[in-house]
């Protein structure tokens, strides 16, 4: 049911999760931009998990467009998607704080990504939420 407003929401988070990491970088440093995927070549655990959270939100976006017929299940999945988000831009922050170089680096726009997608997923909750509401509305009559 791609015509409801809460998936076309939720696709914007699996396509701004899954696939815009490729297009825009995360920070760059000395002249070098690093990508969400580069940041598997790095030694610290704490930056190769920012990718596999980036896929792990676009990868729940997805399973929750397609549960549109149990909504409460769907609500749940976007609160994940939330919470994902919100540690990953937390561990982006903290990142970025303690880049080596800090003169010469400068922040990219794949910094944006998770705050995007809270937008996004937050407004996809509040869409569910509404035709929950109408549901039990109109259960309410019979």
């Amino acid at each position: 049911m791609i015509q409801r407003i809460q998936s076309v929401y939720l696709l914007l988070v699996a396509i701004l999760s899954g696939g815009l990491i490729f297009a825009f970088d995360v920070w760059k440093v000395a002249e070098t931009k690093k990508f969400a995927l580069d940041l598997f070549s790095d030694e610290s655990m704490l930056s190769k998990t920012v990718p596999v959270l980036f896929f792990l939100s676009a990868l729940l976006a997805v399973i929750s467009i397609f549960k549109y017929k149990n909504r409460q299940l769907q609500f749940v999945l976007g609160r994940v998607i939330i919470l994902i988000n919100l540690f990953l831009l937390g561990i982006l922050i903290y990142l970025s704080l303690n880049l080596p170089g800090e003169v010469s680096s400068e922040k990219g726009i794949g910094m944006f990504i998770p705050t995007v997608a809270i937008l996004f997923s937050v407004m996809a909750n509040k869409a569910i939420k509404k035709d929950e509401d109408l549901v039990k509305s109109v259960d309410r009559l019979r």
